[in-house]
């Protein structure tokens, strides 16, 4: 059974003394393709460099809401000051290599950071603009946020969609993601005991929608929950997923496997 994780960061400080160690772990174990998300400027070049040494591993490289300062930019200075202007030139510079399939990931996060809203939704238009420039998908980060995620996708449309990453389990998001036309991956959360909506969200998503992830090294799903995670704990999430939808787990693997190829417009 081959599986595809869709959303890592095995460029997180969590991973600096083992990492090659694990990534031969994962490969072994089944999951024969994962991508390495950037989340930013510095976190992205390394994405990059981990996916052009791993012929299984793909990149996506951006700047994600939890690591925008408050720069106090307003609409009225065009939403660009040099260092978003510097970081956004850097990150279109990385984008062009061939391992770099999305740009993400890019969102909004009110839970973490109440006072730079502002600015968060210009990071996130600009990164949409950049995607649609290079003909690339987007990585959606959304927390505590859905309504201005939700309306910037309305009046900013993304040529070639993307992913809401490690999506939050509300069924109004999900429904509204799915009408916008983009895919539904799911994390850890959906195995959690005491999750809430993990069985209404999976039976809302259909099957051609439908992703895996870990967010390793984040979110360890049960049975692990709090260790440290890795890809070849994906198996979970499909097996959870194969429970809800009442079919075999390898049908499972094998069809999130051809949506994420197909999103990213990988080769199978």
């Amino acid at each position: 059974m081959e599986l595809f994780d869709s959303h890592a960061h095995y460029n997180d400080e969590k991973f600096l003394q083992d990492k090659e160690q694990i990534l031969e772990k994962v490969y072994k174990s089944g999951v024969t393709k994962l991508i390495c998300a950037g989340y930013n400027l510095e976190a992205s070049k390394e994405a990059v460099e981990i996916a052009k040494n791993h012929n299984f591993i793909y990149a996506t490289v951006g700047i994600s809401p939890n690591d925008i300062e408050n720069e106090l930019i307003t609409e009225k200075q065009e939403g660009i000051n040099q260092k978003m202007q510097n970081e956004l030139i850097q990150i279109e510079e990385l984008a062009k290599n061939t391992k770099v399939v999305a740009i993400g990931e890019i969102g909004l996060d009110y839970y973490w950071n109440k006072e730079n809203k502002e600015e968060q939704k210009i990071y996130f238009k600009k990164q949409i603009e950049l995607a649609n420039k290079l003909n690339l998908p987007i990585v959606i980060h959304t927390r505590e946020a859905i309504f201005d995620t939700l309306n910037i996708l309305k009046t900013e449309p993304v040529i070639n969609k993307g992913i809401f990453h490690c999506c939050p389990l509300n069924l109004d998001l999900i429904r509204e993601g799915l009408k916008l036309g983009f895919y539904i991956s799911f994390a850890g959360p959906i195995t959690f005991k005491n999750s809430k909506n993990a069985k209404e969200a999976i039976s809302a998503v259909p099957l051609d929608r439908i992703l895996i992830e870990t967010d390793s090294p984040y979110l360890a799903p049960e049975p692990i929950r709090g260790t440290r995670n890795d890809s070849g704990n994906v198996k979970y999430m499909a097996e959870k997923i194969a429970e809800v939808k009442g079919i075999p787990v390898e049908e499972i693997a094998k069809i999130t496997y051809q949506n994420a190829e197909k999103i990213f417009k990988l080769k199978a």
